[in-house]
């Protein structure tokens, strides 16, 4: 699906759907700013859905990246000697297997698995999914899995 928006000048542009990313860099990258370049070089619209980066320690980011040149700030990224992961691979819940017992909504880090009050119902909203596979390893029923 494409997005629109307007330019500066009012002008409509055509934007590829977002897609996420996972990143690992190395303590000499975690002070640059290599989310301000994908936006200021290469013109990307970037989300950052979730990260952990500490000064002089290796990091770790989960974006959603959209853009016509997306795949040029991507060779840039790796260029600076960052890991880039696509998350094509997604998380599902097989409802037949799930007990609603709520392990995985407590291990959630970004709240796609949550209790729906009051009926204390175990929901999964995948757009909010980083894939950190969390759910899978504390499912006592194996209701989680990953799926390419």
């Amino acid at each position: 699906m494409n997005v629109l928006r307007l330019s500066k000048k009012g002008m409509v542009i055509s934007m590829m759907s977002p897609k996420k990313f996972v990143l690992r860099f190395g303590a000499e990258i975690s002070e640059k700013p290599i989310v301000y370049q994908l936006v200021k070089d290469f013109d990307l619209i970037v989300n950052i859905v979730q990260a952990n980066v500490n000064p002089q320690m290796q990091g770790t980011m989960v974006l959603e990246i959209s853009g016509e040149r997306c795949a040029e700030g991507l060779e840039y990224l790796g260029g600076l000697g960052v890991s880039v992961q696509s998350l094509n691979q997604g998380i599902s819940r097989d409802v037949e297997k799930c007990i609603m017992c709520g392990e995985c909504t407590g291990v959630c880090p970004t709240g796609a698995l949550y209790l729906e009050r009051p009926s204390m119902e175990v929901r999964f909203d995948d757009n909010l999914c980083v894939v950190c596979q969390s759910c899978i390893k504390i499912c006592p029923t194996w209701a989680m899995e990953a799926s390419l």
